[in-house]
């Protein structure tokens, strides 16, 4: 007889999860990069020359653990640390050659994930499985206080697309 737990949403989410994450690291192992590293790379191309509390924020990580990234990404030579001030107190990090070539090719990352993940569904059965992912979300942030990541932009897009 099957657990009836692995019945339930919330299972099925969390070994969904689990199996997006997995592959993301296979295909970001081809880049020489480690899940979550990615993230940096992205918001440095969007945005260089950010500092520590600005990444650990937009991150949603706490500083400690941006610092630990960086450090790594530092390491393998697609980031560097430099003090923009008189003083040597505020650093920023910015991007290096490598680090820019290495972050163009996230996205074709993301778009293997993201076509692995949605294959054999139709653009409407896509459209309104994010919706639904969506409501979970908006629950989720609510009953914890928190707005979850969530923004009007992307809750716009999305009531536009249903339309």
């Amino acid at each position: 007889m099957k657990d009836p737990f692995a019945k339930t949403i919330g299972y099925r989410l969390n070994h969904t999860a689990r199996l997006q994450r997995a592959l993301s690291a296979r295909l970001l192992t081809d880049l020489g990069l480690f899940p979550g590293q990615e993230a940096v790379l992205k918001l440095l191309a969007e945005l260089d020359g950010r500092t520590m509390g600005d990444l650990a924020g937009a991150l949603r990580v706490r500083p400690p653990t941006a610092s630990k990234t960086i450090a790594r990404l530092t390491t393998q030579g697609l980031v560097e640390r430099r003090t923009t001030d008189g003083d040597g107190r505020l650093v920023r990090v910015f991007l290096t050659d490598l680090g820019r070539e290495r972050s163009g090719a996230i996205d074709g990352v993301w778009e293997t994930l993201e076509g692995e993940m949605v294959a054999g569904l139709d653009g409407k059965e896509r459209k309104r499985l994010r919706k639904l992912l969506r409501k979970v979300e908006k629950n989720l942030a609510q009953r914890l206080g928190t707005d979850g990541g969530l923004d009007d932009e992307t809750d716009a897009a999305d009531e536009d697309e249903e339309a």
